[in-house]
């Protein structure tokens, strides 16, 4: 196990009626709050309550508005000008990971002396973030509780990650009745994410990290037990809880410290979603079996034997190569029971920029657990356009 450095500095308030911590939490931090948000909170009600705490509250608010599924830069940018415009010291962001990650952005670059996307590709400095707290509607990205971001560019074809220490949200609100009127399409495709981000880092090269591989095998059990359970009924709180904290573990360093490994199907996938627009948990629950199938080997089976045997319950006793293909089997079965497509036509995605997507998503897979190059890539992505998982 390697050395690490771990903290997590958000103060998280989970349950039923913790939006009623809101106010102390945006006076710990300032006074002019930045609202944040995408188009659903206003048919939840949440809208309502939280500019009801604010009146009551004496709390001074802007919004921001119309955040996209993968948030804009140019989103970020009017973020910015309106936070700079009224001297606005909170960024408080409503919804799920889109909304958060276009907060987390809005913070860092209000202070920033080059352009947004240049503070997003690391060509200008991040000198200094606002405070940022998250309302979550949603479990999939894991954003109120990770350092990242991920903002999209449509002009330029990029959708390109940046993260710092400070953009950690300092509070997080976590209510999972919020998510009760999540659609299926969008449970199963939150849970396809959590998974994602399990499965890309407890695929390592670390086997001594014991303790690290059995939480991700426990985060993964439950997204197995309560994501389909969410789909099918989206008022069951018990579901939705496990699943929103679920997502807040995959994601917030427990499982990679120690065992530190490259990002995958994420990167494959942040090229698909520059490209065509399409739900990222989708486009994940598409690629997963084809990335899968393509790093099994002899000498990394063993993985394949924890995770087929941990999660998914398979007979011990057979060969392991014959685990394996059960256990690839059973994940591409559990997204296809929850309506996820199984092929990249179905999410409208052809072949024609396969070339320029291989090409930016193999110059950063070098570091994954089977590294992959701009070869590699193009061989999974035309198997993955017309055979399903």
């Amino acid at each position: 196990m390697d050395k690490f450095m771990y903290h997590i500095p958000t103060k998280v308030f989970f349950g039923r009626g913790q939006l009623a911590h809101l106010a102390e939490s945006v006076k710990a931090h300032g006074s002019k709050v930045l609202m944040v948000y995408g188009g659903s909170i206003k048919k939840i009600g949440l809208y309502d309550a939280i500019t009801k705490i604010f009146a009551e509250n004496g709390i001074a608010y802007e919004e921001l508005a119309g955040v996209e599924p993968n948030p804009r830069i140019t989103t970020v940018e009017k973020g910015i000008a309106i936070c700079r415009e009224h001297g606005l010291d909170v960024v408080l962001a409503v919804g799920g990971g889109s909304t958060i990650d276009c907060a987390k952005a809005v913070a860092a670059g209000v202070t920033c002396e080059g352009s947004a996307w240049d503070m997003v590709t690391k060509k200008a400095p991040i000198k200094s973030i606002l405070p940022i707290i998250a309302v979550l509607t949603i479990a999939a990205t894991g954003s109120e509780m990770d350092t990242s971001a991920v903002i999209s560019n449509m002009e330029t074809h990029e959708k390109v990650g940046v993260s710092a220490p400070g953009m950690r949200p300092v509070v997080s609100i976590m209510d999972p009745e919020y998510s009760f009127t999540v659609s299926k399409f969008q449970t199963a495709a939150g849970t396809a994410d959590i998974m994602s981000h399990v499965m890309e880092v407890y695929f390592n090269n670390h086997p001594d990290a014991y303790l690290q591989n059995r939480f991700a095998e426990a985060v993964l059990k439950t997204c197995v037990k309560y994501g389909h359970r969410a789909w099918q009924q989206p008022d069951d709180y018990e579901a939705r809880a496990n699943l929103m904290w679920a997502s807040s573990w995959a994601i917030n360093g427990l499982l990679t410290k120690g065992a530190p490994v490259g990002w995958s199907v994420h990167l494959m996938e942040h090229e698909l979603s520059a490209y065509y627009d399409v739900t990222h948990g989708a486009g994940l629950a598409v690629l997963i079996p084809h990335w899968l199938r393509h790093m099994l080997k002899e000498e990394n089976v063993y993985k394949y034997v924890d995770y087929g045997t941990a999660v998914w319950g398979i007979d011990a006793s057979l060969p392991p190569m014959e685990i394996a293909g059960k256990a690839i089997e059973a994940t591409a079965d559990y997204f296809k029971a929850m309506g996820l497509p199984t092929t990249l036509r179905e999410l409208g995605i052809g072949e024609e920029y396969f070339g320029i997507m291989a090409k930016k998503a193999g110059a950063q897979l070098k570091s994954a657990f089977v590294p992959m190059d701009e070869k590699d890539v193009l061989e999974n992505l035309p198997q993955s356009v017309l055979r399903s998982g």
